[in-house]
């Protein structure tokens, strides 16, 4: 068991990949936590997507694959933006026809190649081995962008998240707090691609968050319980490729659906106890005792209370 966990982190080039996917998982933490929120994984993975045409063209020209996804994704960010505000589009229709179009472009590009099989793989489910110094420079960086941009947005994306017309009574500017959102999920996504890929980022972007939300009520500490749950799914993925011979990628994002399963799971539980516990609970010879049944009277009060908040 001990050989199992240690030897893998004996390896160089495995603690930088651990070291890599910590700071993904924070950032995808933070961000996913919103995407969440506000029912926005359909835009991660289209922004996913997206990223495919800027990284062929980069690696048929020589360039960084990385400027080029960036320079695709918020090409693609824009494109959304422009559609929605100008045409007569939903926003989901846009993100679908854009989605479709620039994956597509991605794949023509991609099968135009001859140079592209080992290439296409790492462009689609990451290659978190191959971190080296100056990507986790990187991912630190978008880090420290993440935490400042969320904290200085979070009052307008609060607002906004329950009612857009309050933001904007309030001053909150909601427009430019969604522009700031789509901004966060565009550099979660392309910071995310050296670790999981285009196709497997969702996972890791909405997994954590999902797993954490059971579990608090407030916004802040569910960005940090997913933080955490995505730095254990990047171990927990690691370890299982090291020792199963399975791709790192596709282990680590399994792993984090996989701890959202079993959080749902648990806490479905704990709340079935909970009730069966409350239903049970101690009567006197007449019926309920006064506690509870004024507990049982305040129950309307409270859910009234619940929903304004």
């Amino acid at each position: 068991m001990s050989s199992w966990l240690l030897d893998p982190l004996s390896t160089a080039f495995v603690l930088r990949a651990l070291t890599g996917g910590v700071l993904v998982a924070l950032i995808c933490g933070i961000v996913g936590t919103w995407v969440v929120i506000r029912g926005m994984a359909f835009l991660g993975e289209a922004i996913g997507h997206g990223m495919l045409p800027g990284v062929a063209i980069a690696t048929v020209l020589g360039l960084p694959v990385l400027i080029g996804g960036a320079v695709s994704a918020v090409a693609m960010s824009a494109a959304i933006g422009a559609l929605q505000r100008r045409g007569r589009l939903s926003y989901d229709t846009s993100i679908g026809l854009l989605f479709v179009g620039m994956l597509s472009l991605g794949v023509i590009i991609v099968s135009h190649s001859r140079t592209f099989a080992t290439d296409a793989t790492a462009m689609l489910f990451g290659d978190i081995l191959a971190v080296d110094l100056g990507d986790i420079a990187l991912l630190a960086g978008a880090l420290v962008v993440t935490v400042a941009v969320a904290a200085l947005f979070h009052r307008a994306f609060v607002a906004s998240a329950f009612d857009r017309r309050i933001a904007h009574t309030l001053g909150l500017r909601p427009r430019r707090a969604q522009l700031a959102l789509v901004g966060l999920v565009t550099l979660a996504v392309v910071s995310s691609y050296q670790a999981v890929g285009s196709l497997l980022v969702v996972g890791l972007l909405l997994a954590p968050a999902v797993a954490a939300r059971p579990w608090t009520t407030r916004i802040p500490v569910t960005m940090a319980l997913a933080g955490a749950i995505g730095a254990l799914s990047v171990l927990v993925g690691l370890l299982v490729s090291w020792n199963a011979g399975t791709a790192a990628g596709a282990s680590i994002a399994g792993s984090a659906i996989l701890l959202a399963a079993l959080s749902g799971v648990v806490r479905s539980s704990i709340d079935r106890m909970r009730r069966r516990t409350a239903a049970h609970g101690p009567e006197t010879a007449d019926g309920p005792t006064h506690a509870s049944a004024t507990a049982r009277s305040r129950e309307p009060h409270i859910a009234r209370t619940a929903a304004i908040r």
